[in-house]
């Protein structure tokens, strides 16, 4: 295969999806220190991907190795169908890396700042002006391009970083930790950004700490852990790996809330709220399972809503020895 073309992935609808990044085997160490321990990771072109895990978990080095700024000990990596220990300037060409700490230069101004990595790209004066103002404008910092960047706040700082990673208009944007203590407004921002950039096609490989970010923007998460990922799927499907959910039924009417009590085994009493709570993973199939039953016996709950972990859980759960049973990584290849 040309070294230009990304690899496919075989989804399980049998439709054929490009492979963006890819890394089989990877690991690292520091000395006597195990950081990576052999991770396997297949990330859609296009698509969201999160990693999670606490400090020290290995999420930044993950994310060194794959825009090639520090070396694996092993595996097969590639990154936009390059392969990244042969082929690292075609790697580079084809990436952005944003930080949790910003790399723009305080003492000069916004546009100043543009202007220096439209240099850095190669881009002719004209080109470069017309790219910076741009992503100036995308970026709602058109006020401030000619203020010195020391007077940004925080937020002003990240949108400007990622404005200069988008100068050479990658297809895979690499943010490791990109919210780390912006404000809730500043956060939100960010987060309609990443959402408008994969709309435009471009594939966003995402560390993060903040639970409701992973849940809010990532299409798939991996959950790293001492240095393997103990869980990877969508949010929903994390979710159900911790157990503790259930689904709750209210009534209106005591003498359906007693009958259902009196037939349901399983079940937790709320008898104030007039109120059931059933064990459940929150599945379709379950559900359907809980409203075929009510029929049968003749009962009409009022009420019926699911409640299950939420990201929180799965990550202490996934990360502290909690009893969660582990999840074997899966080829998606």
């Amino acid at each position: 295969m040309p070294s230009s073309v990304m690899p496919t992935s075989r989804q399980g609808d049998g439709h054929l999806s490009t492979t963006a990044i890819s890394a089989v085997g990877l690991r690292k160490s520091y000395g006597e220190k195990l950081v990576l321990d052999g991770i396997d990771l297949h990330i859609p072109a296009g698509s969201v991907f999160a990693l999670l895990g606490p400090n020290g978990a290995g999420k930044t080095t993950a994310v060194k190795i794959l825009s090639t700024l520090i070396a694996a000990d092993a595996g097969e990596l590639h990154v936009g169908g390059h392969d990244v220990a042969a082929d690292p300037q075609a790697v580079r060409a084809a990436i952005g890396v944003t930080g949790q700490f910003s790399a723009v230069d305080g003492l000069i101004t916004g546009e100043e700042n543009m202007l220096l990595m439209a240099d850095l790209h190669h881009l002719c004066k004209r080109e470069g002006r017309r790219v910076a103002a741009e992503l100036l404008e995308r970026f709602d910092l058109v006020d401030a391009a000619k203020k010195p960047v020391s007077t940004y706040s925080g937020g002003m700082k990240r949108r400007l970083d990622l404005a200069m990673t988008l100068v050479g208009s990658p297809r895979i944007i690499f943010l490791d930790e990109p919210t780390t203590g912006l404000d809730p407004r500043s956060r939100h921002n960010m987060w309609a950004i990443i959402r408008g950039l994969v709309s435009d096609g471009v594939t966003v490989f995402l560390t993060t700490q903040y639970l409701d970010e992973a849940d809010e923007l990532a299409d798939r998460i991996a959950v790293l852990n001492d240095g393997k990922i103990v869980a990877e799927g969508t949010a929903e499907e994390l979710k159900r790996l911790v157990p503790g959910g259930h689904v709750r039924l209210r009534f209106t009417d005591p003498t359906a809330y007693q009958s259902a009590a009196d037939a349901l085994r399983e079940v937790t009493r709320d008898d104030q709220a007039l109120s059931l709570s059933i064990p459940s993973d929150g599945s379709q199939r379950e559900l359907r399972s809980i409203l075929d039953w009510l029929d049968s016996v003749g009962v009409e709950a009022d009420e019926l809503t699911v409640h299950t972990p939420d990201l929180d859980d799965v990550f202490f759960a996934l990360t502290s020895g909690g009893n969660v049973p582990h999840q074997p990584q899966k080829d998606a290849r």
